[in-house]
């Protein structure tokens, strides 16, 4: 009894840091720069992927109208036209605020966003459209969009999620795996959908297609996804991880096939993930950040390749409690720097914006906190029992 009681503190301490990790986001920039946000108060360039091992530090990009990275639910997303990275969820006082960061100009904006079309601001998972820059957000059974046009500062007028449908399958209990790919959402771990499937939702049509897509063999179940860039075009493979981290599997929609590699060293149904054109990142949720190389032509090089520790971040185990100080953050549609559209173009227009759909996957990270907490009450309710 006395040892259960002595490690009682350090168990409550590890839940602490599990729930603030959960606060951070990785993304890249166009460039394939990894950018780690929320990182103990700190923001950070840590440069592509031959540099990930070396002894450097990274870059401190820190600067003023950051969010304070204390919500629930924090995600990050690429818009690669405009070289900017959408932030959601990273505002506990402003959940349905957007801040924009401008990866060409290093600066920070925060879009107003109404959710009067029903979405929950505190519990969704999105993905970011890539051709039309919308995002498209499953929450409540509803599937919501939001055209974020080619924003890379944040406008002076606020946008809205509109309400697009309601998706035509079970969602009763459904925990949204949805991954990006031909500008087509794939709706995982579906149930009753057999393994190695998905449902498909065709974004530039706004229709779900009536029977499942089969993609080859991964298991029907949670977990996380990420797609995978190309420099130009839209993303043809995603890959996803289930909450057992048994394996990573890469899932090509044009061939309709499958890799399945390694799955990451750090078993973690809380950690989240971010890929470029070479690269699988995952931040765990107790703040660790690793990478599984990536090369589009060969599969024996993928099946060969080994998860490996980026050494150049520091471990994610600090909530930032606000902005850096330079100043607070900045509203309306001011911008700096110069113009970045990237190697692809310029995105197709989107007409009405409930006609195109986006959608992302990280949705377990909005209950963590409540699990850990009632987790962290189960063991003392357990310890006291076993004292009286």
């Amino acid at each position: 009894m006395p040892r259960l009681l002595s490690l009682l503190p350090l168990f409550i301490l590890s839940l602490a840091n599990i729930t603030l990790a959960s606060n951070s986001c990785i993304a890249f920039d166009i460039s394939w720069n990894l950018l780690a946000f929320g990182f103990s108060g700190k923001d950070y360039n840590a440069g592509t992927q031959d540099t990930w091992t070396s002894s450097g530090n990274p870059t401190d990009i820190t600067t003023q109208g950051r969010p304070p990275f204390d919500g629930a639910n924090t995600t990050c997303y690429l818009s690669q036209f405009t070289n900017a990275i959408y932030v959601l969820g990273a505002d506990s006082a402003k959940p349905s605020s957007i801040y924009i960061y401008d990866a060409t100009a290093k600066s920070w904006s925060t879009q107003d966003v109404s959710t009067d079309a029903g979405i929950d601001p505190t519990n969704f998972a999105a993905i970011l459209d890539h051709d039309t820059n919308v995002f498209y957000a499953y929450s409540k059974g509803e599937l919501f969009s939001l055209d974020m046009e080619l924003l890379k500062a944040a406008s002076s007028s606020s946008k809205s999620w509109n309400d697009v449908q309601k998706l035509a399958f079970d969602t009763d209990g459904y925990k949204p795996v949805m991954a990006l790919a031909q500008n087509h959402i794939h709706f995982l771990g579906v149930p009753g959908l057999p393994d190695g499937s998905a449902q498909i939702f065709v974004i530039h049509f706004s229709f779900l297609q009536p029977e499942p897509q089969s993609y080859g063999n991964f298991p029907n179940t949670h977990g996380q996804v990420t797609s995978l860039f190309q420099e130009q075009g839209v993303q043809q493979e995603f890959a996803f991880i289930p909450d057992d981290g048994s394996a990573t599997y890469v899932i090509n929609v044009e061939t309709n096939t499958t890799q399945t590699l390694k799955g990451p060293t750090v078993k973690d149904p809380f950690a989240s993930y971010f890929a470029s054109v070479d690269s699988i990142v995952q931040l765990s949720s107790s703040g660790s950040v690793a990478y599984l190389s990536y090369n589009v032509n060969s599969s024996s090089a993928n099946s060969a390749a080994t998860w490996n520790v980026i050494s150049k971040l520091p471990v994610a185990s600090t909530t930032s409690t606000g902005s850096t100080g330079n100043g607070s953050s900045s509203t309306g549609s001011s911008n700096s720097g110069s113009s970045n559209i990237g190697s692809s173009g310029s995105p197709t227009s989107t007409g009405n914006a409930q006609s195109s759909s986006t959608g992302s996957s990280n949705s377990a990270l909005s209950i963590q906190s409540q699990g850990l907490f009632m987790a962290a009450m189960l063991l003392i309710i357990v310890v006291v029992s076993q004292s009286t």
